[in-house]
C-alpha cells in the first residue's frame, strides 16, 4: 500500500535521505522546508531516481510560523484522505550557520541565539506535528523526530542540545496521548553524520576523523544510516515500539 509521508527538511541531508528511502518503496513523499528552489531540485532529482513512485511534492514554508504551517495543513488536507508518516527532520545549529558576532551583543544575543535554536529545532517540529496529528492514519500512523547526540552530551553552547532535548519529553507525552489510536511516536538521535551541511566547513579533516573515531564502529554515520532507522520505525514491524529515543551513533554515546 502506498503511504503518504511528510518530511520536514526533506531537501538536504538526513531529510533527503529519508525522502529517497520512502520514494524507493513507492510511497507518496511530501518534502517541506524554507528554501523553495532547493526543495524543487530535490523533488525532481528524487523523482528521476525513483520513477516508480508518485512525483515528490515540494511545499515551501517556515515551519516555525503558525500561519505557514496552517497553510501546509490545509494543502495536505485537500490532497490526502490521511497521512501515514510524519518525519520531523528540519533543524540546524544556528552557530554553525552564521558568524559568531551575530549573537555578540550581550544578553540580547544570548536570548536571540536560544530563541533561534528553539524555533528551528523544537517549535518547527511541534507546530507541524500538532497541525497534522488529526490527519494521521489510525491505527498505523507514525510520528518521528530527529534529535541529536548533543541532547545527551551538550553542544558546546547549550542552546542547540537543549532545543533537541526538548523533543524527548514532548514525544513521550505525545506517544501516551496517541497510543490508544494505534499511532506511535519515536525519536532518532544521530551522532556524527558525514555528508550533510550541518557543520558546513567548520571541521578540519583531523576534526572529522576524531569525531568518526568516537564510534565503536570507527566510522562516521551516513544519512542513509539514519534513513534506514527512520524507515524501520515507520514500518509495520515497529508497531509496538513507541515513546523511545533510538540512538544511531555507532556506540559513541552509550544507550540510556
Amino acid at each position: 500500500m502506498t503511504q503518504v509521508v511528510i518530511i520536514s527538511g526533506g531537501g538536504t541531508g538526513i531529510g533527503r535521505a529519508a525522502a529517497e528511502h520512502f520514494a524507493q518503496q513507492g510511497d507518496q513523499v511530501v518534502i517541506l522546508g524554507r528554501r523553495g528552489a532547493l526543495l524543487e531540485q530535490a523533488a525532481q532529482a528524487i523523482g528521476g531516481r525513483f520513477p516508480q513512485a508518485p512525483p515528490v511534492i515540494a511545499l515551501q514554508a517556515d515551519l516555525a510560523a503558525p500561519d505557514q504551517v496552517e497553510r501546509v495543513r490545509d494543502v495536505l488536507r485537500a490532497r490526502f484522505d490521511a497521512i501515514d508518516v510524519i518525519v520531523n527532520a528540519a533543524g540546524r545549529h544556528v552557530l554553525r550557520q552564521v558568524p559568531a558576532e551575530t549573537y555578540a551583543d550581550g544578553l540580547a544575543g544570548v536570548a536571540r541565539r536560544w530563541t533561534d535554536n528553539f524555533r528551528l529545532n523544537t517549535l518547527s517540529a511541534v507546530l507541524l506535528t500538532e497541525a497534522l496529528a488529526d490527519q494521521l492514519r489510525a491505527p498505523g500512523g507514525r510520528i518521528l523526530f530527529l534529535s541529536s547526540i548533543a541532547a545527551y552530551r551538550g553542544s558546546g553552547q547549550g542552546c542547540y542540545g537543549a532545543a533537541k532535548a526538548a523533543l524527548h519529553p514532548y514525544s513521550q507525552d505525545l506517544a501516551k496521548a496517541l497510543g490508544p489510536r494505534g499511532i506511535t511516536v519515536n525519536v532518532i538521535a544521530p551522532g556524527y553524520v558525514q555528508d550533510t551541511g550541518f557543520f558546513g566547513s567548520a571541521l578540519s579533516p583531523a576534526q572529522r576523523d576524531s569525531k568518526a573515531a568516537e564510534a565503536m564502529t570507527l566510522r562516521a554515520g551516513t544519512p542513509q544510516d539514519i534513513a534506514a532507522t527512520i524507515g524501520w520505525l515507520a514500518s509495520p514491524g515497529a508497531a509496538h515500539v513507541t515513546a523511545q529515543i533510538v540512538q544511531v551513533n555507532g556506540g559513541a554515546e552509550r544507550g540510556r
